[in-house]
């Protein structure tokens, strides 16, 4: 939301102690502004569409922001502390263990719906980031999952 005239210093920091109180906050720096959106492509492509892209995410990213990818990915790692590349996977992981624990899709299917090669690469990655085999972690009775926000 863009205001039609600035606010004053004593209006702003009202909004902001408002906002804030809400969980919200104030978000006037462009380069936190592009994170943010980032991160919300990223949440919104691996956890809320049926398909992820058949792009690379790379490309997809670059055509959804129109900004250069390298300059996003520096920026983006600078500030979070990891690569964008791996921030994908992590959510990806995060999104194999939600289709795991619904139980609704066998691993071959999984790995067709999250653009994996083949189910060994899908094992390979998850086992790589969890330490556990996507086989393992569905006889667990207890899946632990992380909250996306902590990703």
């Amino acid at each position: 939301m863009q205001l039609v005239k600035p606010l004053s210093a004593t209006n702003r920091e009202k909004l902001k102690t408002a906002l804030h109180k809400s969980g919200l906050e104030v978000m006037n720096d462009k380069k936190a502004m592009m994170i943010e959106k980032i991160i919300n492509i990223i949440v919104e492509m691996v956890h809320y569409s049926d398909e992820l892209p058949k792009v690379n995410f790379s490309v997809f990213l670059q055509e959804k922001m129109n900004l250069d990818y390298h300059k996003m990915a520096e920026i983006f790692s600078k500030t979070k502390g990891v690569t964008i590349e791996h921030f994908i996977l992590l959510h990806k992981v995060e999104r194999i263990k939600e289709l795991i624990t619904y139980d609704k899709l066998n691993l071959t299917e999984i790995s067709y719906k999250m653009h994996y090669s083949s189910v060994a690469n899908l094992s390979r990655q998850f086992k790589q980031i969890t330490g556990l085999t996507p086989s393992y972690f569905k006889s667990l009775s207890q899946r632990e999952r992380i909250n996306l926000e902590d990703l």
